[in-house]
């Protein structure tokens, strides 16, 4: 099993290998407990948002599934009940977003290139602390929301329920591959929300 499409591998559109050939699953029926199950089988969390009509592109290979209806409780997908036989093309394929992907913004700046740094995970939108947040953590950043590298640190007031805290040791494809903490309290303590101006536009 496996997410295809997406920005991380805990985002994307479902796809399942049977006999050697990858494939995907329809839409039809797909819903939260359905994408649950695939979210704890590749250890992404639960499922925060579910996604039909190819939203991550369609898929290739053979519909394998339709009318999936799992409890939630399942191991895997496959032991879920399910249809083999089905009308669907793969403008029906199904997706998910699980709550260990990670995406990004800057808020409130001129453009998408600057402003407070922001992070959707686990279902909600979260500040930054700059308690750890240096130029190459600002570099990793800039560069994966295609704005180039960062001009300007800025700081902002944490008004978001949630704080994460990146460390980055080198140039890496994106903040969710640093070391990261979500809500815990101490290394956050008296920081300030972190932000950037990068020299990209957007």
């Amino acid at each position: 099993l496996r997410l295809a499409g997406g920005r991380s591998r805990c985002e994307g559109r479902v796809e399942m290998e049977q006999a050697g050939t990858w494939g995907t699953v329809c839409d039809d029926a797909w819903d939260l407990a359905d994408a649950d199950v695939v979210c704890r089988q590749l250890r992404c969390g639960r499922a925060v948002r579910v996604y039909g009509n190819a939203s991550f592109g369609r898929g290739s290979g053979p519909i394998l599934r339709d009318e999936v209806g799992c409890k939630g409780h399942e191991e895997h997908l496959w032991d879920c009940p399910a249809v083999l036989e089905h009308d669907c093309s793969h403008k029906e394929d199904a997706s998910v977003v699980c709550s260990e992907h990670q995406e990004w913004r800057l808020s409130g700046g001129r453009d998408g290139c600057a402003g407070r740094v922001e992070v959707f995970f686990r279902g909600t939108w979260s500040t930054v602390c700059d308690s750890s947040w240096y130029e190459l953590e600002a570099s990793v950043l800039c560069r994966t929301l295609g704005c180039g590298e960062p001009l300007q640190q800025l700081s902002f007031g944490h008004t978001l329920p949630g704080r994460m805290l990146y460390q980055c040791d080198s140039q890496e494809p994106s903040l969710a591959h640093c070391r990261w903490t979500y809500n815990k309290s101490a290394p956050c303590h008296q920081s300030r929300a972190a932000g950037v101006v990068c020299n990209g536009t957007a």
